[in-house]
């Protein structure tokens, strides 16, 4: 069978799969991997919830908390302890997923769950096995130093740990909560500890601190002390219908398991926080990150299908995509109107992310579809809309941020080159809705931008997604690929700085075909023969994702005209997969909040649709016939 058969025929398939995995809404909501982080966190709130009731003798069915009585709360504390103590690693530690090597925080955070849920004593032999790996890391200090200057994670890791008398509350640093009342405009200037994002971990945590251990300084107990209720209606303000700070178990947890902490179980945010987590269990007993991903998959997923043949043909998730969109402005950030978070559920915020990949998807279905007089005009009007909310976030480094304008002391709210390249994508596809000297202005910029974060190397670092086995957890394969394509969508494929990132992403192949990372680093932490083990070493030295990223990016940016074998060479390793139907194995390469991994299931099924439809023009049978 000649290469272009093999092509269609995994093009067929694939494309095949990925339509069926629609939902009845027509769209792509995916599945987050499982977290034994997030499944901790939730036990622990769920733990310190039920502990504090008990305590005071409260009665369950008078709280508006979606559960009925202790017994269902502890049940859902057993079967999340059950699945936790089910997947340890081998070397004593937990990862953030099955597929992810052990880490400090999440080895802490589950003894802490485990103590909080009166456990400790039926897996002491498990609890031993972690602290021992905990202590190797340097317990408090090796936690601090993972996160270096950013508080976001490191102070409600502490504040867990406190909760279940595992470490002392001076070893959490304090919080200012009261900055909290400040009029959000002015957050940016006031030199917060945390990231955009955490402000309800600031206000909750911070007020968990307070109660816990008071300022020295009388003044500080006193501004303190006038800020607490003041703050905790900012807390109410922000939380979502749903009930989770930003659709994340981790998050909700934390604000849950504080507020808890100190009496404040009838509190209308501790209540919908417990609803939220309750609401969120999976059917094995455990928790992932965030509840869904749909509007970043079904936007993913219109712009791959556009690549394949009679691909994308239905415009059945359009309102959907539309009705997405923000109209008005958000609590939580102070967002204005105009953006896409990356869910349709209350608790998603919009990002620079999720607006252009949204965008992008209009202009696929727009050119691709036949629209409706009506469903055309709904369409546009989103766009001046959404354009004008990115161009607006824009920093004055002239890169892009995920959440809010300003916010670039700590690592999450940087601008960050897969952001900036992604926003100049979308200008690319609505060009002609964009007034001429502003997108010149946007350009310029935003290139020199990119220009400038370039590494010495040729490569760009993404701000969101990552690689487990890079020494410093990055993935400039992803950063690499995503700000070369911004260059291609504006036919800027002869700017040395394009040829020098196709050149290092082309020296990056493996042997196989593929692109990812080295397997040797995974020789220390797996040691046994578990089909954990098993699954995470056959991803290591290429993965599907990366893979199909390399693939399309070369061929955008070169077109087969200098690197044609090293394409075959990448679609060889990916038709391979197909054939093999082990295409649609997920890698853990997601960077969410923090430092904490994921995989998303619908990943592999995207990126490699959207590689094989670029790869059809090089490799079809009348470009084969050329070749002879």
């Amino acid at each position: 069978m000649s290469i272009a058969q093999r092509l269609n025929s995994a093009i067929n398939r694939t494309t095949s799969r990925l339509l069926a995995e629609r939902t009845e809404d027509g769209i792509w909501e995916g599945e987050l991997s499982t977290s034994a982080l997030s499944t901790a966190t939730a036990v622990s709130a769920l733990a310190t919830f039920r502990n504090s009731l008990q305590a005071s003798n409260a009665k369950v069915r008078e709280l508006n908390c979606g559960l009925s009585d202790i017994g269902e709360i502890s049940e859902l504390i057993d079967r999340g302890v059950t699945w936790i103590t089910a997947h340890q690693n081998s070397d004593g530690g937990f990862g953030d997923t099955t597929l992810s090597y052990s880490n400090i925080a999440t080895s802490m955070l589950v003894v802490a769950a485990l103590e909080l849920a009166g456990k400790s004593g039926e897996y002491q032999s498990l609890i031993d096995r972690a602290n021992k790996y905990i202590d190797s890391h340097g317990r408090v200090d090796g936690l601090r130093a993972r996160y270096g200057k950013d508080k976001t994670f490191a102070v409600p890791i502490l504040t867990n740990a406190a909760i279940a008398g595992l470490v002392d509350w001076r070893d959490v640093s304090p919080l200012p909560f009261e900055l909290a009342c400040f009029p959000q405009s002015l957050y940016r200037f006031l030199k917060m500890p945390v990231v955009s994002y955490a402000i309800p971990a600031l206000v909750a945590i911070g007020q968990t601190r307070f109660f816990h251990k008071k300022p020295w300084n009388p003044i500080s107990r006193i501004i303190r002390a006038l800020a607490v209720k003041r703050s905790l209606r900012v807390l109410e303000k922000m939380q979502p219908d749903s009930g989770g700070y930003l659709e994340a178990i981790p998050l909700t947890s934390f604000v849950v398991m504080s507020l808890a902490s100190i009496g404040r179980t009838d509190h209308a945010v501790t209540c919908n926080g417990i609803r939220f987590i309750a609401e969120s269990v999976r059917s094995d007993g455990s928790w992932p990150i965030d509840t869904n991903l749909a509007t970043w998959n079904t936007s993913l997923s219109i712009n791959a299908l556009s690549k394949c043949p009679s691909g994308l043909q239905s415009v059945d998730c359009l309102k959907w995509l539309l009705n997405c969109q923000h109209a008005t402005r958000h609590p939580f950030t102070g967002a204005a109107p105009g953006g896409w978070g990356w869910s349709n559920l209350s608790g998603a915020v919009p990002d620079c992310d999720d607006t252009p990949g949204a965008l992008i998807a209009l202009s696929e279905i727009s050119r691709r579809c036949e629209l409706s007089t009506d469903d055309r005009r709904q369409l546009e009007d989103a766009i001046t809309p959404g354009i004008e909310w990115m161009l607006g976030l824009q920093n004055r480094d002239k890169g892009w941020p995920t959440f809010c304008r300003g916010w670039g002391k700590l690592p999450f709210d940087r601008s960050g080159s897969d952001l900036t390249a992604h926003v100049l994508r979308a200008l690319a596809a609505w060009q002609s809705k964009v007034p001429e000297s502003q997108l010149t202005r946007a350009l310029n910029s935003g290139f020199e931008y990119l220009a400038n974060t370039q590494h010495a190397n040729g490569s760009w670092l993404p701000l969101w997604f990552g690689n487990q086995d890079d020494p410093n957890e990055e993935n400039p394969i992803y950063g690499t690929s995503k700000v070369l394509l911004a260059y291609s969508d504006w036919g800027r494929e002869e700017d040395e700085v394009a040829k020098r990132g196709l050149q290092w992403l082309v020296e990056q192949q493996n042997p196989n075909g593929g692109w990812g990372s080295s397997v040797a680093s995974q020789d220390e932490q797996f040691d046994d023969e578990s089909t954990a083990t098993v699954i995470a070493l056959s991803y290591l030295e290429s993965s599907v994702e990366e893979t199909s990223l390399a693939v399309e990016t070369i061929i955008a940016i070169d077109k087969g005209q200098k690197y044609r074998e090293i394409i075959e060479k990448g679609l060889m390793w990916l038709l391979d997969k197909v054939e093999k139907d082990t295409w649609t194995n997920p890698s853990p390469i997601g960077f969410y909040f923090a430092k904490l991994w994921y995989y998303e299931r619908l990943y592999p099924m995207i990126f490699t649709a959207s590689a094989l439809g670029s790869c059809q023009s090089l490799f079809s049978e009348s470009s084969e016939h050329a070749q002879l």
